[in-house]
C-alpha cells in the first residue's frame, strides 16, 4: 500500500517554513474522520521530533482554515529521537496533571540513560513529580515506543516560602529571553504556526485599563507557565475583589472562561489602579486581557496578571435566514439529570432570533413553564408541553396482527427463530423452527439453518448451542425462507415476542424480494393478559406455569412447540370467556388492558403540546396521572388515559424513542405504519447526528438514518398528516456538549463523550441538516410546517395572573374577621378605642376585607386557636406581625402598634407618637394613674406595609411555628404541627388541600464531584477556575423534587386544581402517602392560598417548661405570663452575672448558650459587641445576625466608629421608618426599603430619586452606604417574635435553672449522649476545646455534641449534676428534675436509643424486678447491645448475666 503524507490530506494548505521538510516526510498510519462533529483524528510516525507546541498550532490553523471542530495529531518517533525531545513536552504532562509543577520544574534539564530518562530539579518538590511519573513513562511509550522509568534529581532542600522565592528566581531566570506568546494574524499567503510575530491586529475592544494592546489570543486550554505576555478572551462569570482597606489596595480577582477551559485574573493592586477594573468587569460580560501568566502561592494554581483589558463583544450565533424555523421538541433544566438548557435564556435566544413561537417539551414534567411565560409572554408564542412516557396500552401490542379470520380449529403456524445477535439491521438468521397446530394439536413440523455468512460468537454459540459446524453447508437465507413459507402455507403465523422474529423475517423477505404480509399471533401478549399474577414472561417461565413439557430453550426447532402448546391453552380460556374466532381475541384483550400498565414493558417517547385551555388543563390531569397512578421509574401516560384526555391536545411522534420512528427502524410494513402514524397529528424527524448511537452499535448505518426520515416524510405525505423537523434540544450552545458530557459521566453513561448536536439549531443549519430530501422538502419539514403546527395553537398562560388568588370560601369569615378584632381590641383598650387603634384598624381591615384576604386571617386564627386551646403556644415567622389586625385574632403576638402603657384592669392606654422608645417592652414599669394597677407594657411600631405592601393588595404570607415535636409524656401522640396539618382537613376537605411543591436542584458540591470525576478518569488537571465555571452550567438542573417543610396549598371546593397545576409526589416516591403541586410553589404563589404551618423546637421547650414548672413550682405557670423587662434576664445578653458564673468558666462574655437564636459562637460574639440592654436591642441583634451583609462590613463597622445601635439598619422596616421620621415622603420610603432589603442597592446602588429625597433631609452619607451593601433584611416582625421566645426562655433560665436544662436536653439535644457528660466536667472542657481547634475539620456530628456539652459546662459550672442514670427511676426519653439536677433518661446513652429505651420503660416494674440480664432482655426485646451498653454506664447494677441459680455458690 502507498504511504500517505500529512500534507497530501490538505492539499493547498501553506505549511510553516520551518516545518515544511519534517511534514513533507510524516507518514499517515490511520485516520478518522466523524462528519457530524467536524473532528479528524490522525495516527502519524516521524523520522524527526516535532516539538508539540509547534504541532498544536499548525493543527489549530487547519482547524481554522477547514472549518473543523477539532484535528487531533498524534506523532510516534523512532526511540533514537528521544534525547532530541523538547523537554517542555515532557513537563507539559506534569503540569496538566498538577499545574503547580511548572513552578518545580522551572530551570530543569533532563538525561536519558539506557534504563531511564533522569529529570534534575534545580529546587525541591521531588515528590510532587514523582506523584505523575506514570504518566509521564506512558508519554515516552506512546511518543517513542521505549519503555523507561522517570526519575528525579533535586539539588535543593529549600522548603515553604525559601523554596518559593528560590523556584521564582530560576523561572524568571529561564523565561528572561522567552519570545512573546502574543501570537499574531497569519499573513496572506502563509499560516502562522503560532510562534511567528507577523504584523499585528487591530485592537477591536473598548479599552478600559492599560494600554491598547493587539495579537491573537490563546485557548485557555494552552496556557502554561511559560506564557510570559499572552492574550485571552472569554466571558467574565466570577468577580471576588478584596479590598485592604488598612493598605489602600485592592486584591483584583475574576474568573474567564473561553469554554475549551477557564483563568483566573488575578493581581494585587493600589486603589487607584484597580478602580477601573472594579468600576468595568462584571459577571456575563466579554473582555480581551493581556498579561503573563504565574504560579499563585495562595490557590496553588497559575493565574494571570493582566497588563490591559478591554471589553469585546460575546461571539453570538445568528439566525439570518428570511424565514424563521419553530422549534417543537425542546427540553430545559427540569428533564431530570438530562438537560442544561436554561429556561429565559432559550425563549431570549429565541426571540432574538426572531422566531415566531418555541415550544417546551420536558420529560414527562411542565415545571418550566412559569418560567417561559414570565421571559417571553407578549414576545413570542410560546408552546407548552412534553415529552411523555407514552404507554399503548390499547393496541400497541395486540395480539392478533392482520386481517385473516378463522376458529380456534384454525391451522396455525408456530415458529421461531434464531440469530447472530439482536439487531436487524447487521444480525443474520441461523436457524428457523416451526410446527403446525391444528384443533389444539401438533401435526407437523419444520426445521432448518440457515447461513448467516459469518462466524459467530461465543456468547451465541453458548446461549443456542449451534456452532458454525452445524451451520456449514446450511441454505442460504432465500432458499431458507422460501422452504419456511412453503412450509407456514399462507397460515397465521405465531411467535413469542412476535415483534422480533416477524422483524428479521420481514427484513430477509425484503431483502431477497419475497413478499410477506402475513397476519400473526403474539403469545407473549396473550401470557401478559390471561396471567397477570407472573409478572415475568420470558417463553420459559410461562411454559413452566402452564406446565408445559420440558424442551431445549434457545433452539428454534424446539422453542416453536411450546409455542403452539401454550396458545392451545390460551384458547380454551379465551373460549370460557365467550371468545371463539382470531378476530375477536383483540377486543377481549382491550378489557384487560388496564392491567397492562403494571407490567414490565417499556414506554416510549411522545409529544403532548396543548392547543388551548381545555389542552392544556388535559395535559395537567395527564401528568397528575402519570405521576400518582402510573408511575414506574419513570411517569407513564397509558394511552387508554390519553384518548381520555385528547381534547385540545397536538400529537406528535417524539423521536427515535417514539413508537413510530422504532417501527420504521425494526422494518415494520406499510400498513403498520400508516396504523401507528394515524394516531399523531404530525410527525417528527431529527438530524441524523441525534441518533448517531445506533451506528456506532451497528442498529444501522448512516445512510439507514437518512432512509428512515426519508420514510417518515413520505408516510406523513401519503396520510396527510404533517412532517416536522427538529433539534431535541438539551442544551442551548455546542459548546454545552462538554456539560452535557460530564452531567451524563457522572450518572454512569459509558458513551458520555460521544455527545449528539443537541443544541438549538439556526433555520439555516436545519435546511442544511435536511438537504438530503431535497431543497422543496427540507424547507416544508424545516420551515413551513413547523409554522402550521405553530398557527394551530393558541396564546395560552400556563398560570393565572399573580393578581387572580382563589381563596376557600368560609362564610362570614369577613364579618368574623372584623367582629373578633373589634372584640379584642375593646377588651384590650376600652369601650372607646384610642385614635391610633381605631385609624389603624379600620386601615388594615380596610385593606383585607376590600382585596379578599379575610379568609387568610381567618383561617390562620382558627388554626392558632386550635393550638391554644390544645395547650400549645404558637409563634408568628415573617411579617404577620406587622398587621394589628393579626395581634387581634390571636395569630400573632407581636403588637405594630407604637409602643404603649395599657392597663389590664381599667383599660387606660398611653402612646408614645415620637420615637421616645423602639418597643414598649422597653419603657420602665408603671401603675396606671386611673385605678393604680400596674400597666401592661406593649407595642413595637412596625408599619403594615411590611406585610401587605404600600396599598394593602399584596396576598398574606403568614407563617406560623407550631411545636414540632412529639410530647414525651405522650410519645403516642402526633406533634401539633402534624394536628395542625389534619385540622386544614376537617376545615377544608382532605382532597382539597395538598403539600406546597419544591423543586431540589443539584447541588455545587455534587456538580463539583462530577467535575472532578470527569477529568480524574482521563488523567487530567483542571483548573479551579474551570471547575467554578463548569459548575455556573450544572446550576438549577433539577436532581428531585420535594415538599415545603410546612407549606399547605389549598384549593377551593369549587375548584380543579389542574387549573392552576399538575400534582405529583415528592421524590417520585410512587408509594408515599403524600401529595404535592407539581410547580415548585413560588410559581404558584398568589394564585393558592399556602399556609404555612411550621414545626418549631421553640413551642416544645415553653410547653415542657410548662410541665417542669407546674409540677415542681407553681402549678399556675403561664409562659405568656412572663413579665418582660426582667433586669436579671436581660443581663444575659451583657455578661454572665445572672448565671453566678464567670465567662472564664463557660468560655463565654455572654450567659446565651441555648437561648434560641443567641447560642452560636457568631452571634454571641455580636451580642458582646452591641451589649444590648433593652428588649428592642435585642431585636436588632437578631435582625443583624439573619440579615446577609447587615452586620460584617457594615453595621459591626459602624457601631465599632461610635455610631448609634438604634440608627444603624438591622431589620427591612428600620429603613422605612427611619426615612419617615426624617422627612422622606411615605411612599418613597417604602419603595426605598423594598429596594434595599432585596439587595437591589447593592447590585446597582439607590435609584437618583431615592438618593435625592435621602439627602434632602441630611440623611446621613454613611447610612446610603450601609444601605447599598446589604443583600437581604429580616422582618422586624420576626425578629420580634423570635426575641420574645427567647427572652422567655433566657427567663425561666436565669430564675428555673434546672427546669430550663431538663427542657433543652429533651427537646434541643435529641444526639445528647450522657456517655461524654459521665466522664466528668474536665473531660467535657477538654472536648469543647478539642473540637474548636479542628475548625471546619471537625466532623459534623462532634460539632453537635459540643453545643449541648457547652450547655452541659454550664449547667455544672453553676452548681447543678446530673443523678446516675436508673434502670427503674430514669424516664426512657424524657430527662427528670432532681434535688441536685437531672436525672438522664435511658435513650441519652449512646447505642441505647428511643425504641430501645421505651421498650424498656414499659418492660420493667418495681413490684417485679428484672432478675437477670436475659430477663431483661426477653422481657423488654431489645437486643443484647442494649444491655451491655447499660451494663458498661453501670446502670443494671449487680444483675447477673442470666436467671440459673447456683446452688452450691
Amino acid at each position: 500500500m502507498n504511504e500517505v503524507y500529512f500534507p497530501a490530506l490538505f492539499p493547498g494548505f501553506p505549511l510553516p517554513e520551518e516545518l515544511v521538510e519534517a511534514l513533507g516526510r510524516l507518514v499517515v498510519v490511520h485516520a478518522e474522520l466523524d462528519r457530524e462533529t467536524r473532528t479528524i483524528r490522525l495516527d502519524a510516525q516521524a523520522e524527526q521530533y516535532l516539538a508539540e507546541k509547534q504541532l498544536q498550532a499548525l493543527c489549530r490553523d487547519i482547524e481554522k482554515e477547514y472549518g473543523l471542530r477539532e484535528l487531533k495529531l498524534s506523532v510516534r518517533y523512532p526511540a533514537s529521537e528521544l534525547p532530541n525531545m523538547d523537554f517542555r513536552d515532557l513537563a507539559q504532562v506534569f503540569i496538566r496533571a498538577f499545574s503547580p509543577s511548572a513552578a518545580i520544574l522551572a530551570g530543569a534539564g533532563y538525561e536519558v540513560t539506557d534504563e531511564a530518562v533522569i529529570i534534575r530539579l534545580k529546587a525541591n518538590g521531588k515528590d510532587n513529580i514523582l506523584q505523575n511519573a506514570k504518566k509521564a513513562e506512558q508519554f515516552l511509550r506512546d511518543r517513542f515506543g521505549v519503555s523507561k522509568k522517570i526519575e528525579v534529581e533535586a539539588h535543593s532542600n529549600l522548603e515553604g516560602r525559601a523554596l518559593f522565592e528560590e523556584t521564582a528566581r530560576i523561572r524568571a531566570e529561564a523565561l528572561k529571553n522567552a519570545p512573546a506568546i502574543t501570537a499574531s494574524a497569519p499573513q496572506s499567503g502563509a499560516k502562522s504556526s503560532g510562534a511567528g510575530s507577523a504584523a499585528p491586529a487591530e485592537p477591536t475592544g473598548a479599552l478600559f485599563y492599560g494600554r491598547p494592546f493587539a495579537g491573537k489570543p490563546v485557548r485557555m486550554e494552552e496556557l502554561n507557565l511559560d506564557m510570559f505576555r499572552v492574550i485571552v478572551e472569554g466571558k467574565v462569570f466570577a468577580v471576588q475583589h478584596r479590598e485592604l482597606k488598612k493598605r489602600g489596595a485592592w486584591v483584583i480577582c475574576f474568573d474567564m472562561t473561553d469554554y475549551t477551559s477557564s483563568v483566573r485574573v488575578n493581581q494585587f493592586m493600589e486603589a487607584a489602579k484597580a478602580k477601573p477594573i472594579i468600576d468595568n468587569v462584571q459577571p456575563g460580560m466579554w473582555l480581551r486581557v493581556q498579561g503573563k501568566m504565574s504560579f499563585d502561592r495562595y490557590d496553588n494554581e497559575m493565574v494571570l496578571q493582566p497588563n490591559a483589558m478591554e471589553k469585546i463583544e460575546a461571539p453570538k450565533r445568528r439566525d439570518t435566514y428570511p424565514e424563521k424555523r419553530v422549534e417543537l421538541h425542546l427540553h430545559t433544566r427540569m428533564s431530570n439529570m438530562d438537560a442544561l438548557t436554561d429556561t429565559a435564556a432559550v425563549v431570549k435566544r429565541a426571540i432574538k432570533w426572531g422566531m415566531p413561537a418555541i415550544a417546551i417539551t420536558d420529560h414527562g414534567v411542565a415545571q418550566s413553564f412559569p418560567d417561559a411565560w414570565h421571559t417571553g409572554e407578549g414576545k413570542i408564542k410560546l408552546l407548552y408541553g412534553c415529552e411523555g412516557y407514552f404507554l399503548n396500552n390499547i393496541d400497541d401490542r395486540i395480539c392478533v396482527h392482520g386481517p385473516q379470520d378463522g376458529d380456534f380449529s384454525t391451522e396455525i403456524c408456530c415458529f421461531d427463530i434464531e440469530t447472530t445477535g439482536l439487531k436487524v439491521a447487521h444480525d443474520a438468521i441461523t436457524e428457523i423452527g416451526a410446527v403446525i397446530l391444528k384443533d389444539g394439536e401438533i401435526v407437523d413440523t419444520f426445521q432448518t439453518f440457515v447461513d448467516p455468512e459469518r462466524r459467530l460468537s461465543p456468547e451465541i454459540i453458548g446461549l443456542t448451542g449451534i456452532t458454525d459446524d452445524m451451520l456449514r453447508g446450511a441454505p442460504k437465507l432465500e432458499d431458507a425462507l422460501h422452504a419456511f413459507l412453503v412450509f407456514a402455507g399462507g397460515r397465521p403465523l405465531a411467535a413469542h415476542n412476535a415483534e422480533f422474529d416477524i422483524s428479521f423475517i420481514r427484513a430477509g423477505c425484503k431483502k431477497c424480494g419475497i413478499p410477506f404480509e402475513p397476519t400473526y399471533l403474539d403469545s407473549l401478549i396473550f401470557a401478559q393478559n390471561l396471567l397477570p399474577e407472573l409478572g415475568k414472561y420470558k417463553l420459559d417461565i410461562v411454559a413452566d406455569h402452564l406446565q408445559l413439557p420440558q424442551f431445549n430453550h434457545h433452539r428454534a426447532s424446539d422453542d416453536a412447540v411450546p409455542v403452539a402448546q401454550m396458545l392451545a391453552k390460551f384458547f380454551v380460556m379465551l373460549e370460557e370467556r365467550g371468545v371463539t374466532r382470531l378476530q375477536q381475541i383483540n377486543d377481549e384483550m382491550t378489557k384487560l388492558r388496564p392491567l397492562g400498565v403494571k407490567r414490565n414493558r417499556f414506554p416510549k417517547h411522545i409529544i403532548l403540546i396543548a392547543k388551548n385551555k381545555v389542552g392544556l388543563k388535559n395535559l395537567y390531569q395527564l401528568i397528575s396521572a402519570s405521576n400518582l397512578k402510573y408511575f414506574k421509574r419513570v411517569p407513564i401516560i397509558p394511552k387508554s388515559e390519553l384518548v381520555a384526555h385528547r381534547e385540545g391536545l397536538i400529537i406528535g411522534s417524539a423521536c427515535e424513542a417514539g413508537e413510530l420512528y422504532r417501527a420504521v427502524r425494526l422494518g415494520a410494513s406499510d400498513e403498520e405504519l400508516e396504523e401507528i402514524a394515524g394516531f399523531y397529528d404530525y410527525l417528527e424527524i431529527q438530524p441524523t447526528g441525534n441518533n448517531q448511537f445506533l451506528v456506532r452499535e451497528n442498529y444501522c448505518t448512516e445512510e439507514d438514518l437518512r432512509e428512515h426520515n426519508r420514510k417518515i416524510y413520505e408516510l406523513g405525505k401519503r396520510l396527510g398528516k404533517l412532517t416536522v423537523a427538529t433539534c431535541d434540544v438539551h442544551f442551548l450552545n455546542p459548546e454545552d456538549a462538554q456539560l452535557r458530557a460530564i452531567l451524563q459521566a457522572g450518572q454512569g453513561y459509558k458513551d458520555a463523550d460521544l455527545q449528539p448536536p443537541l443544541y438549538l439549531h439556526t433555520t439555516e443549519e436545519m435546511l442544511e441538516e435536511f438537504s438530503y430530501l431535497g431543497e422543496e422538502a427540507a424547507y416544508e419539514v424545516v420551515v413551513t410546517n413547523t409554522n402550521k403546527i405553530a398557527d394551530m395553537i393558541e396564546r395560552i398562560k400556563p398560570v393565572p395572573d399573580r393578581d387572580q388568588l382563589y381563596s376557600p370560601s368560609i362564610p362570614g369569615a369577613e364579618d368574623a374577621v372584623r367582629d373578633l378584632s373589634y372584640a379584642k381590641a375593646h377588651e384590650w383598650y376600652g369601650e372607646k378605642l384610642p385614635q391610633i387603634v381605631e385609624d389603624r384598624l379600620k386601615m388594615e381591615l380596610d385593606a383585607i376585607i376590600g382585596h379578599g384576604f379575610s379568609v387568610l386571617y381567618y383561617i390562620a386564627h382558627k388554626l392558632v386557636k386550635h393550638s391554644i386551646d390544645r395547650g400549645y403556644l404558637v409563634g408568628s415567622r415573617g411579617s404577620v406581625g406587622s398587621s394589628f389586625v393579626a395581634t387581634m385574632l390571636d395569630i400573632t403576638e407581636v403588637n405594630a402598634l407604637k409602643p404603649h402603657y395599657r392597663c389590664p384592669n381599667c383599660r387606660h392606654s398611653e402612646f408614645f407618637m415620637n420615637n421616645e422608645v423602639d418597643s414598649g417592652f422597653d419603657l420602665p414599669p408603671k401603675d396606671c394613674p386611673e385605678c393604680g394597677t400596674r400597666m401592661l407594657r406593649d407595642g413595637h411600631d412596625i408599619p403594615f406595609a411590611v406585610f401587605l405592601g404600600f396599598h394593602g393588595d399584596k396576598v398574606p404570607d403568614i407563617d406560623l411555628n407550631f411545636s414540632g415535636g412529639i410530647d414525651p409524656d405522650d410519645p403516642s401522640a402526633m406533634s401539633d404541627q402534624s394536628v395542625a396539618h389534619k385540622y386544614t382537613e376537617e376545615l377544608f376537605g382532605r382532597d382539597n388541600v395538598c403539600r406546597a411543591g419544591t423543586i431540589a436542584t443539584i447541588a455545587n458540591k455534587t456538580a463539583i464531584g462530577f467535575i472532578r470525576k470527569y477529568y480524574e478518569s482521563k488523567n487530567l488537571h483542571v483548573h479551579p477556575a474551570h471547575v467554578a465555571a463548569l459548575v455556573e452550567g450544572f446550576a438549577g438542573i433539577k436532581r428531585t423534587t420535594g415538599q415545603h417543610p410546612g407549606g399547605i396549598m389549598v384549593v377551593p371546593r369549587n375548584m380543579d386544581i389542574h387549573y392552576i397545576t399538575p400534582m405529583n409526589r415528592p421524590a417520585d416516591d410512587k408509594d408515599g402517602t403524600t401529595i404535592t403541586t407539581h410547580y415548585d410553589y413560588h410559581s404558584i404563589n398568589d394564585r393558592l392560598v399556602k399556609l404555612d404551618i411550621l414545626g418549631h423546637d421553640d413551642p416544645m421547650v415553653l410547653k415542657m417548661l410548662e410541665k417542669y414548672l407546674q409540677e415542681d413550682v407553681d402549678p399556675n405557670f403561664d409562659p405568656k405570663k412572663i413579665p418582660v423587662g426582667d433586669e436579671e434576664t436581660m443581663r444575659i445578653f451583657q455578661d454572665t452575672t445572672s448565671l453566678g458564673v464567670t465567662p472564664e468558666q463557660i468560655d463565654s462574655a455572654v450567659g446565651t448558650f441555648g437561648i434560641p437564636e443567641c447560642g452560636t459562637k457568631f452571634v454571641r460574639q455580636m451580642i458582646s459587641d452591641v451589649q444590648p440592654k433593652k428588649f428592642s436591642e435585642v431585636v436588632r441583634v437578631s435582625g443583624y445576625s439573619h440579615g446577609t451583609d447587615v452586620w460584617l462590613n457594615n453595621a459591626q463597622d459602624l457601631i465599632k466608629e461610635g455610631k448609634p445601635v438604634a440608627e444603624t439598619i438591622s431589620t427591612r422596616d428600620d429603613v422605612m421608618t427611619h426615612l419617615i421620621s426624617k422627612g422622606v415622603e411615605p411612599s418613597l420610603a417604602f419603595k426605598t426599603m423594598e429596594h434595599v432589603r432585596k439587595g437591589k442597592a447593592a447590585k446597582k446602588g439607590l435609584e437618583p430619586k431615592m438618593l435625592e429625597a435621602m439627602r434632602a433631609v441630611n440623611i446621613p452619607e454613611w447610612y446610603i452606604k450601609s444601605c447599598e451593601k446589604v443583600q437581604y433584611l429580616f422582618p422586624k416582625a420576626h425578629a420580634v417574635a423570635y426575641v420574645l421566645m427567647a427572652y422567655r426562655i433566657a427567663y425561666c433560665k436565669v430564675h428555673y435553672p434546672k427546669e430550663f436544662y431538663a427542657a433543652y436536653f429533651t427537646v434541643r439535644a435529641k444526639d445528647f449522649d450522657y456517655t461524654h457528660v459521665s466522664k466528668g466536667k474536665s473531660y467535657v472542657k477538654n472536648f469543647i476545646k478539642n473540637v474548636y481547634q479542628q475548625g471546619f475539620k471537625a466532623s459534623p456530628l462532634d460539632k453537635t455534641t459540643v453545643t449541648y456539652l457547652e450547655l452541659v459546662n454550664e449547667m455544672l459550672e453553676r452548681g447543678l449534676s446530673f443523678d446516675k442514670m436508673d434502670l427503674y427511676k430514669s424516664d426512657p426519653i424524657k430527662f427528670l428534675v432532681t434535688e441536685n439536677g437531672l436525672r438522664p433518661p435511658l435513650a441519652a446513652l449512646g447505642g441505647v436509643g428511643e425504641n430501645a429505651a421505651k421498650s424498656i420503660a414499659a418492660a420493667r416494674d418495681i413490684n417485679r424486678p428484672f432478675i437477670s440480664q436475659e430477663d431483661l432482655r426477653q422481657r423488654s426485646g431489645v437486643n443484647k447491645s442494649v444491655i451491655e451498653k447499660l451494663a458498661d454506664m453501670g446502670v443494671l447494677g449487680d444483675l447477673p448475666e442470666n436467671n440459673q441459680i447456683d446452688l452450691f455458690a
